[in-house]
């Protein structure tokens, strides 16, 4: 088992609650996504009856065509439309096809400016390993990308890469997936293990990564389930936190 996975185990015993109200084929990873750092900013936006959310992504966040609107992005804003009814709802999107940590934290203070956000979901760590980028400075990036960020007043989940068997036989991508979970640690933000998530759906059967059939389909339902899973974390960990307890008096 890889180490990021090992820590996982230890960390879900600091999980909630599981959430019912996702399809089946979501719910099997339930426990991949549940995590023990709060959203501070995300939850004053929710107090504020408005949470703005910026997805920082690459291809993997998009869908050709017609099937854009079901892309994970847009799918969250629905979502979250539906679990929090009383508050206005914006994501925002930037994407660009095979960009590096590097490339991306150029745009994040621009995109900060412009799209104001609460909350920066920030993806990546393949177009790293393809183009072999030192694992240690795809590390500084990531921290100094979640450091910009909650300077501008924004919380970042991070979010690893898609899992494929095709990929995953040609791209060495276990140290990148191993120090954006120790940045996730160290930081103390949300990791949404996007890799694990897939591979054990891949694993029990859930979806077909391997057939060529359906593609589309599949893609789609798979976006659709990210969302959920996505949306259910951000729910949870911008909940704002119990009151203290006051002491019994003797």
């Amino acid at each position: 088992m890889r180490l990021f996975g090992t820590i996982m185990l230890v960390l879900l015993a600091l999980a909630g609650p599981a959430w019912a109200d996702d399809p089946a084929e979501c719910r099997v990873v339930e426990h991949l996504v549940q995590n023990p750092f709060p959203l501070p900013r995300a939850s004053k936006a929710l107090e504020a009856k408005r949470l703005d959310i910026l997805v920082l992504g690459g291809e993997s966040s998009m869908l050709p065509g017609a099937s854009e609107s079901k892309a994970y992005p847009s799918r969250l804003q629905n979502v979250l439309a539906q679990k929090l009814p009383n508050i206005a709802i914006k994501v925002t999107v930037d994407t660009k096809s095979r960009r590096t940590a590097a490339e991306a934290l150029r745009t994040i203070p621009q995109d900060l400016a412009t799209a104001k956000p609460n909350l920066v979901v920030w993806q990546g760590g393949v177009i790293d390993a393809i183009k072999g980028v030192d694992p240690e400075a795809f590390s500084a990036t990531l921290n100094k990308g979640v450091e910009t960020a909650h300077a501008a007043g924004a919380d970042v989940i991070l979010m690893n890469t898609q899992y494929s068997p095709r990929t995953e036989s040609t791209i060495a991508l276990s140290a990148y997936l191993e120090n954006m979970h120790w940045v996730a640690l160290q930081r103390e933000v949300p990791l949404f293990d996007r890799f694990g998530i897939m591979e054990l759906w891949s694993e029990l059967g859930t979806f077909n990564f391997f057939s060529a059939t359906n593609k589309l389909d599949t893609a789609e339902r798979v976006h659709d389930c990210i969302a959920r899973l996505l949306a259910d974390l951000i729910v949870e960990a911008a909940k704002p936190a119990a009151p203290p307890v006051p002491p019994k008096e003797k």
